[in-house]
């Protein structure tokens, strides 16, 4: 079966002025789209292989494109129109279970921020930043992940593309401009919902 560009759960200039709407627009219709049909396109030669070798060079076409479509579709969910701007529940870390697994292991909500950050900054070339819920210790870490590999060690719980196309229109080179400005429309209570599911043993 093939796999489709999700819908977005808001409209595109929802998450102004901390996300442009040209942002947005390109970043799922052009950029996400793009690997969707990669991906299709990627299976169906797999399906059709008939040597080994075939197989095998096919590989990072399915990884990539695979992890491009399966991190933008977490990105969108983890997205939500600014409490601050009075337009959703974009950026409220409310009391609970997150909040408190956030607080035990980084000190508090602003340390957390400023080592997710400093971690997703310090990505040489394209990649993302993660809050992954670690299934062997049973605790949040941050990590990253380069171009657009997938988070397998862990259970992502928020993800942050680092990626030009997703913030250079707006913010330029300035990463932590961006970075800053995203934690406005970060989806908490969808976070909380990742990690509640990662804590009982969902597959997600």
């Amino acid at each position: 079966m093939a796999h489709v560009l999700p819908d977005l759960p808001y409209a595109y200039d929802a998450l102004e002025p901390y996300i442009s709407k040209q942002i947005m627009e390109l970043h799922h219709k052009k950029h996400h789209q793009t690997y969707v049909n990669a991906l299709n396109a990627a299976e169906q030669a797999y399906a059709k292989a008939s040597t080994p070798k075939e197989r095998i060079a096919l590989q990072s076409a399915l990884k990539f494109n695979g992890g491009g479509h399966i991190n933008h579709s977490l990105f969108w969910k983890n997205l939500a129109p600014s409490a601050s701007e009075g337009k959703g529940n974009g950026g409220v870390l409310r009391d609970g279970p997150l909040k408190e697994a956030i607080t035990k292991t980084f000190g508090s909500f602003d340390s957390f921020k400023k080592e997710f950050n400093a971690t997703t900054a310090a990505i040489q070339g394209s990649g993302w930043g993660w809050l992954g819920y670690n299934p062997q210790t049973k605790v949040l870490e941050i990590t990253t992940t380069p171009n657009q590999d997938p988070l397998l060690s862990h259970v992502p719980i928020i993800g942050v593309d680092i990626w030009e196309h997703a913030f250079y229109l707006q913010y330029l080179n300035v990463k932590a401009d961006y970075l800053n400005a995203i934690w406005n429309v970060i989806n908490f209570d969808e976070a909380e919902k990742r990690f509640l599911e990662a804590q009982s043993g969902a597959k997600l």
